[in-house]
């Protein structure tokens, strides 16, 4: 049975297992319908090709702002995710907390690094707007924006489950196994980062903006936030009584 003092702190305070695993799953279902819309856009002409680069602006516009819109709300679900495996790091183990703030601000820093690549991509949408689109100002914004979603969100994801491994082994606030597939995210993030050096072509897997970064960052992050949601809901119970 619970007791007392358990009953009083659920009663006044939220289950940080059960509302990091919602946030998590939030942030998976909102991850996959961004991707599947940007396969809907199709491949971006080169950006050396101004006249197709400003159609393809001007045909997608609708779905990129959908896109940047869907990512402001996932970030917002990634913090409220972030901050509940904090929680959950801490209540086992108060020791590690100084290693979960290292995790929480590394999120806070991807979240911001994020939501300014967003505003870059919606503003390349925004300028197909009324007076036309203009190539060099959206070539300008993609190639920003490229470096944001790809190496250095790779960086900043690498120090997130890297720490996150580390205070997961720890704690044994969650399966040891999920600590490291933490640090297979964090391994596979770095392999990343030298597609800084890869160019701009998001048809070359291994580039900026090609499918490389999905593959060796992006997805394998996905997987271990889904992950430690399914963790946290599962275990809810065992950790009420």
């Amino acid at each position: 049975m619970a007791t007392r003092t358990s009953i009083r702190q659920s009663r006044g305070a939220p289950d940080p297992r059960w509302l990091t695993g919602v946030a998590g799953f939030a942030v998976a279902a909102l991850l996959v319908f961004e991707f599947l819309v940007r396969i809907a856009l199709g491949p971006r002409p080169d950006l050396d090709d101004q006249t197709a680069l400003a159609d393809f602006a001007t045909r997608t516009n609708t779905q990129t702002l959908t896109i940047t819109l869907t990512d402001t709300i996932m970030m917002a679900c990634l913090i409220v995710f972030l901050a509940g495996f904090r929680q959950l790091i801490a209540e086992a183990k108060r020791e590690l907390e100084w290693v979960t703030m290292i995790v929480l601000s590394a999120g806070l820093v991807f979240i911001a690094v994020t939501l300014v690549g967003d505003s870059m991509e919606a503003g390349g949408a925004l300028d197909t707007f009324d007076t036309g689109a203009s190539a060099t100002a959206i070539r300008a914004l993609t190639e920003g924006y490229m470096m944001m979603f790809g190496p250095i969100s790779s960086v900043l994801i690498a120090l997130i489950a890297v720490a996150s491994g580390y205070v997961t082994l720890a704690s044994d606030a969650l399966p040891r196994w999920t600590g490291w597939l933490a640090y297979v995210v964090g391994a596979l993030n770095i392999a990343a980062i030298p597609t800084t050096f890869g160019g701009t072509n998001d048809r070359v897997f291994y580039s900026v903006g090609g499918w490389g970064v999905a593959v060796f960052a992006t997805f394998p992050w996905l997987v271990w936030v889904f992950t430690v949601s399914v963790v946290a809901i599962r275990d809810r119970r065992t950790h009420r009584v």
